[in-house]
């Protein structure tokens, strides 16, 4: 694996060519501050509003293009936003308008413009790279990992179009409910599990983004919840209210949440991590690989 440049800020020694950011030996304090202090310093919000804006100029017209040449369903991207919000029937139209027909996409997309959407979605990668690092206090990987960024942009897409095409049917049983979302749940904690070991090139072990991967999982489907009984209602009457536009906003506030939640379950998994690592070795916080 590559070895990062420089030092982080409360770096511990090199092993094996990987940086591992010690436990803060400060006082640990309530979790609840620490959190909080720790997201102020790596300005969590402002981060997943940042989220929001890059997916939506870059990651979402690759989408859009990807998502229509599902001829099968005929649905496009609509049908991916829908899914992930949750969203009920009104809500649903609104946003059908918004993306309008995937045909058109699919037709005056030549390969130049396929090329040019497929290099501004790497720069997302690049910015989730980037907030991991903050997450973990690890110094920016260098030029040559850029490749990563092109791999995980291509899982991404696989493991969206996984999740679409298996909905929960509408006249579902609890039980198959049930089912589904744990699947999907599991589904989510192996793709963030893994894109936090592969975006921060290795340098974390995979026991040390395990708490983060599996807040990140229950933080998505928490906001899924969430957008069935909120964002759903608004989407409707936004949409009376100011149009299209009025959908926009509500999908921009959706992606700021999921910003929050994959920048947050990050940096939670990380306290949890420094906070095992603190009870079960006393004194020998060195290794927060661990």
């Amino acid at each position: 694996m590559p070895q990062a440049p420089g030092t982080p800020d409360r770096g511990g020694p090199a092993q094996h060519g990987r940086w591992f950011p010690r436990p803060d030996r400060r006082a640990p304090g309530p979790l609840v501050g620490l959190a909080w202090n720790r997201g102020r310093e790596m300005e969590l919000m402002h981060r997943a509003m940042g989220f929001a804006a890059l997916s939506f100029l870059t990651l979402v017209p690759l989408l859009v293009v990807v998502a229509a040449a599902d001829l099968a369903r005929g649905e496009g991207f609509a049908r991916w936003l829908v899914q992930g919000l949750g969203v009920s029937e009104v809500p649903e139209e609104e946003i059908k308008k918004l993306f309008g027909a995937p045909g058109q996409a699919l037709r005056r997309t030549t390969a130049l413009g396929l090329g040019a959407l497929a290099a501004f979605g790497v720069t997302f990668g690049s910015a989730v790279q980037t907030g991991y690092e903050r997450v973990w206090n690890l110094p920016a990987a260098r030029w040559h990992t850029m490749w990563r960024h092109v791999v995980w942009l291509a899982v991404l897409v696989f493991f969206l179009l996984l999740f679409v095409t298996t909905p929960t049917p509408e006249e579902s049983s609890a039980a198959e409910t049930a089912l589904v979302t744990t699947a999907d749940t599991i589904g989510v904690f192996l793709f963030f599990w893994w894109s936090q070991r592969w975006l921060l090139c290795g340098r974390l072990r995979w026991r040390a983004l395990v708490p983060g991967a599996a807040a990140t999982a229950l933080g998505l489907l928490g906001l899924r919840v969430f957008s069935q009984f909120v964002f759903s209602p608004l989407i409707a009457s936004n949409a009376v209210t100011y149009g299209p536009f009025g959908t926009v906003l509500i999908l921009q506030s959706w992606l700021v949440g999921v910003g929050f939640v994959v920048y947050g379950g990050a940096l939670v998994g990380r306290l949890a991590h420094e906070q095992w690592v603190r009870r079960g070795l006393p004194g020998h916080g060195e290794d927060s690989g661990g």
